[in-house]
C-alpha cells in the first residue's frame, strides 16, 4: 500500500509517499481501509520533534490521528460482524496513523461513522469533536449561562461553539474575519475579531465559562481567567489557568482522549442534524506535504480533509 511517511524530523519536506507492506490486523485490532484523514497541528509540532518527550514516536511514522473508513479485516477476539462497516477514530499520537491507504486500529477505539454526510467527511468529527464534547463536559455548560470560546474558527472551536449553543449557552467567540461567517453560523451570538482588538479589553462583563482553545502566554491567560465570574469555569485545551485564590473558579485542562462510545454519540448529533461539519478545505493526501507548508504560513482555517483516492 501506499502512506506517506517522514524518517526524520523535520520541516514538511520531510514527508515523503512510500510503498509499505499492508499491515495486518492483531489481536483486538481491525484494518481499515482509509476514506479520509485530517491535518491537525499536533501532526506538525510531533512531526517537528518538539514533543519528542511527550509523544515518543518510533520513526518512519506515519502521520494522521483523525480516521474514517471501512473495516476490511479484523485480528482474533474481535466480532466478525464488523467487517464491512464504516467507521470513524481518534488514534494514538504515537502509533502508525491515518496517512494511508490502510490502517490497523484497536477494535475498541472504533465508533460507527455517521451515514449522513459522506464517508471521507466523517473523519473530521474525530479528534476535534471528542476535544470539544470534554471541554463543553468539564465546564459544566448550562442553560442560561454565557460561555467565551477563545479560538473559535479552528476545528475544535466549531464543535465547542455548536455544543455550547446547544447546551443552552448564550456564546461570545474570538475568531478573525475569515471564520466570522462560520463561528455565526455555528450558533455564536458575538464574534470578536481577534486581529482588530483584543477580547479582554472588549469584554464589557464577565463570563460563567471561558473555554480557550489558544496558546496563551502566562499574562495572557490570566487575564481570560479574569474574566470568569467567581464560581465560574475556565477550560484550556493548551495553557493551563491560575484561579485567584477565593474566587471559587474552577480550572481544567483538558487533554482529549479516545472515547468510542462520545464519539458514537457526537455522530447520533450529526445524522439528526444537530452537529455540522466545517469541513473547509479537500486534498488529496499525496499533498500532505503542501498541507503542512500552508499551515506553517497560517493559511488553513477548520478541519482540513485529506483523502487517500488520489495520489
Amino acid at each position: 500500500m501506499r502512506a506517506i511517511r517522514y524518517s526524520a524530523y523535520g520541516t514538511p519536506t520531510v514527508l515523503e509517499t512510500v510503498e509499505v507492506p499492508r499491515p495486518v490486523a492483531g489481536p483486538g485490532e481491525a484494518l481499515v481501509r482509509v476514506a479520509g484523514t485530517t491535518f491537525n497541528h499536533v501532526d506538525a509540532t510531533i512531526r517537528t520533534g518538539a514533543l519528542a518527550n511527550a509523544f515518543p514516536i518510533e520513526l518512519p511514522h506515519t502521520p494522521g490521528i483523525d480516521l474514517s473508513g471501512t473495516v476490511v479485516a479484523i485480528g482474533p477476539g474481535v466480532a466478525g460482524d464488523l467487517v464491512g462497516r464504516n467507521v470513524i477514530a481518534f488514534l494514538s499520537m504515537t502509533a502508525p496513523g491515518a496517512a494511508a491507504e490502510y490502517v490497523t486500529v484497536p477494535a475498541d477505539s472504533l465508533a460507527p461513522a455517521p451515514e449522513s454526510v459522506p464517508l471521507p467527511d466523517a473523519a473530521s468529527l474525530a479528534s476535534s469533536g471528542l476535544t470539544a464534547w470534554q471541554a463543553v463536559e468539564s465546564a459544566g455548560v448550562r442553560p442560561g449561562q454565557s460561555v467565551l470560546v477563545n479560538g473559535a474558527g479552528g476545528g475544535v472551536g466549531a464543535f465547542v461553539v455548536q455544543l455550547a449553543a446547544r447546551a443552552g449557552a448564550t456564546v461570545i467567540a474570538t475568531a478573525g474575519a475569515r471564520s466570522r461567517d462560520a463561528v455565526l453560523a455555528h450558533g455564536a451570538s458575538e464574534v470578536i475579531d481577534y486581529t482588530e482588538r483584543s477580547v479582554v479589553d472588549t469584554m464589557s462583563r464577565p463570563v460563567d465559562v471561558v473555554v480557550n482553545l489558544v496558546r496563551t502566554t502566562p499574562e495572557e491567560t490570566a487575564a481570560l481567567v479574569a474574566l470568569v465570574e467567581p464560581g465560574g469555569a475556565f477550560v484550556s485545551t493548551t495553557t493551563p489557568g491560575v484561579a485567584p485564590a477565593g474566587t471559587g473558579i474552577r480550572t481544567v485542562s483538558v487533554f482529549a482522549r479516545s472515547d468510542a462510545a462520545q464519539l458514537a454519540r457526537l455522530a447520533d448529533l450529526v445524522d439528526a442534524g444537530e452537529l455540522h461539519l466545517d469541513v473547509s478545505a479537500r486534498h488529496p493526501l499525496k499533498d500532505l506535504a503542501r498541507v503542512h507548508t500552508l499551515a506553517q504560513a497560517g493559511a488553513l482555517r477548520g478541519k482540513v480533509l485529506l483523502t487517500p483516492t488520489e495520489w
